[in-house]
C-alpha cells in the first residue's frame, strides 16, 4: 500500500507540473469569452477534458498499438502529435494576431456568447488530449494498477481547478502576460509536433527560458508599479 501512495504522489506530481500547459490553453481560450461564462467553460471544459482522459487510459493500455504504424512511418500517437501541435500554433499564433491588432473585444465577446461556448469547451477537451498522450503513456509504464492512474488524474485536475481562475484572470489583465503566455503555447506547440516527428526535445529548452522569461517581465511590472507609486507620492505643482 506504501508503493501505492508512493506512486500516486508521483503522478498527481507529474500530472501538475504537465498541467501547467492546460491552464494556459484554458486561459487563453476562456478569455474571449463573456466574463459570466468564463467559469462555466472552465468547469464544463475540465470536467469533459477529465472524463476524455480517463476514458483515454482505457483505450491506450496496449501501447503497441500506439506505437505501430498506421500512415507511412507515424503510428496513432504522431498523428496525434503532429496534428495536436499544428493547432496549438494555428490558436496561439491567431490570439497573438488579436491581442496585437487589438481587435473589438466587445464584437468577439458577442460573437463567442452566440456560438462559441461549444467550440471553446471541443477546443480545451482536444488540446488536453494531446498534452495527457505523454503523461498517459508514461502512467501506464509506471504501473499496472488502472486506480492509482484514474485517482492522480482526478486530483490533479481538482487542483488545475483551483489555480485556473486566478492565474487566468492575472493573465487577461496584463497583456504583457498573454503574449509571453501565447509565445510558450507556440514552443509547446513546435515540441509537439518535433515529438510526432520522432525528434525529442528535452522540456529543459522550454520551461527554463519561459521561466526566465516571465521573471524578467514580473521584475519589470514591478518595477513599474513601484515607479507609478512614487509619481504619485510627488507634491503636485
Amino acid at each position: 500500500m506504501a508503493d501505492s501512495l508512493a506512486l500516486l504522489a508521483l503522478l498527481i506530481g507529474l500530472e501538475l507540473v504537465l498541467g501547467i500547459d492546460n491552464v494556459l490553453v484554458i486561459s487563453i481560450f476562456v478569455g474571449r469569452l463573456p466574463e459570466a461564462l468564463r467559469q462555466k467553460a472552465r468547469l464544463m471544459g475540465l470536467a469533459l477534458a477529465m472524463v476524455a482522459r480517463i476514458a483515454m487510459l482505457f483505450v491506450l493500455l496496449q501501447l503497441s498499438a500506439m506505437t505501430n504504424p498506421v500512415v507511412l512511418q507515424f503510428s496513432v500517437r504522431d498523428l496525434l502529435l503532429l496534428s495536436g501541435g499544428l493547432f496549438l500554433l494555428y490558436k496561439a499564433v491567431r490570439e497573438i494576431h488579436h491581442a496585437v491588432e487589438g481587435a473589438d473585444d466587445a464584437g468577439q465577446e458577442l460573437k463567442s456568447a452566440a456560438g462559441g461556448f461549444a467550440a471553446v469547451i471541443a477546443q480545451i477537451v482536444l488540446l488536453d488530449i494531446v498534452f495527457s498522450v505523454d503523461s498517459v503513456i508514461t502512467a501506464i509504464g509506471l504501473t499496472d494498477k488502472i486506480w492509482v492512474i484514474v485517482v492522480s488524474v482526478i486530483i490533479s485536475f481538482a487542483a488545475i481547478l483551483a489555480y485556473a481562475q486566478k492565474i487566468g484572470n492575472y493573465i487577461l489583465q496584463h497583456p504583457a502576460i498573454k503574449i509571453l503566455a501565447l509565445s510558450f503555447l507556440i514552443t509547446i506547440g513546435v515540441t509537439i509536433f518535433m515529438e510526432g516527428l520522432h525528434k525529442h526535445v528535452p522540456k529543459a529548452y522550454i520551461y527554463l527560458p519561459m521561466g526566465f522569461a516571465l521573471f524578467v517581465e514580473l521584475l519589470q511590472m514591478r518595477y513599474e508599479h513601484n515607479h507609478r507609486k512614487k509619481i504619485n507620492r510627488m507634491p503636485q505643482g
